[in-house]
């Protein structure tokens, strides 16, 4: 049912979500865990196809529950035919997850997307991004009484966490977004216009993820009724993010994890967490939220509104980094 065309019938029965890098990790179990919810039907957004219908067929998901298409967030133009193949489907949106992410601590100098720009705020945000504004039409039109677009946020983007206190290699801060006014390209490295650091430059991304979430609930919930949230599922210390990290951390981050921070959490909960963001009646307000379990694994523990970090709620940059994001982007 890869790729198919859906039925008028089917369309009318079905709610529909997006989920993005769903072939591994926190995206792959959330598709999971929403295409087992009645009436719910998922679209695997992923830059590998192949990968994306193995990892399906591997975790369980039903065939008819769940199709696969063509995404790299990484170049923008693929991002637009996306937007165009998931129109072709003929689909209504009732839900769109932004949860890909590249995480390149390790990195001595920047890789760049295919647009030029580095390659972690290219994908976590700037492709993010360009989706969300693209695919706002299609939430506004759909026929759904609830709709709603999620960002998935970390902890370390937020100092105002425990996760988010390690200044290692510094904390997050676009600082006057001076990187990003000057066109973002060679040999700009930083939002901020500064030295490059790998790990700095993934926390950056995900302050930015949270900046757009905020912002687009300020100016589109109103509106249109969309919900608009955030959520940090806990520490999924074994999913793929930490791909490219040293092998010795990759063994030792989950054990610390489980047995010494208590803040472990498998991929399947962090997927069940995802799926109740999603479908969830608790999750459709307030729309602006960002959804927490405390860092916590217990299973039956309840999500909470957290506090986001001080340059989250700065408005002011919010907009700017709206502004300056529309120009890398193209759509304006």
């Amino acid at each position: 049912m890869i790729g198919v065309r859906a039925s008028g019938m089917e369309q009318q029965q079905t709610s529909t979500v997006i989920i993005t890098g769903a072939s591994s990790g926190v995206g792959l179990y959330g598709a999971k865990a929403v295409a087992q919810r009645p009436g719910w039907h998922v679209v695997m957004a992923c830059r590998n196809l192949d990968k994306a219908k193995q990892m399906a067929v591997e975790v369980g998901i039903p065939q008819d529950k769940y199709s696969v298409l063509k995404l790299d967030l990484a170049d923008l133009n693929s991002v637009r035919t996306f937007v165009e193949d998931f129109r072709a489907t003929g689909r209504s949106l009732n839900a769109l997850v932004c949860n890909a992410a590249v995480y390149l601590p390790l990195a001595k100098e920047p890789q760049r997307s295919a647009d030029g720009y580095e390659l972690c705020v290219a994908t976590n945000h700037l492709g993010h991004f360009l989706l969300c504004n693209l695919m706002l039409e299609d939430l506004k039109t759909s026929a759904a009484e609830d709709k709603r677009l999620i960002i998935l946020g970390t902890v370390t983007a937020n100092p105002k966490e425990l996760g988010g206190k390690i200044p290692i290699p510094a904390p997050p801060d676009l600082g006057d977004l001076s990187g990003m006014e000057a066109g973002f390209k060679e040999p700009i490295t930083m939002i901020n216009g500064k030295k490059f650091k790998a790990g700095k430059a993934y926390k950056d991304s995900k302050l930015c993820n949270v900046l757009t979430m905020r912002e687009l609930h300020r100016r589109y919930h109103q509106e249109t009724g969309i919900t608009f949230s955030s959520f940090y599922p806990g520490c999924v210390a074994e999913t793929g993010l930490f791909r490219n990290h040293y092998s010795l951390f990759r063994t030792i981050f989950p054990v610390f994890q489980k047995n010494i921070t208590g803040g472990y959490v498998s991929q399947e909960l962090a997927g069940e967490r995802l799926a109740d963001v999603v479908t969830e009646t608790a999750y459709r307000s307030p729309s602006g939220a960002y959804w927490s379990w405390g860092n916590r694994q217990k299973k039956d523990r309840e999500a909470f509104d957290q506090e986001v970090s001080d340059e989250a709620l700065d408005k002011s940059k919010a907009v700017k980094l709206w502004e300056l994001s529309e120009k890398l982007v193209g759509l304006v």
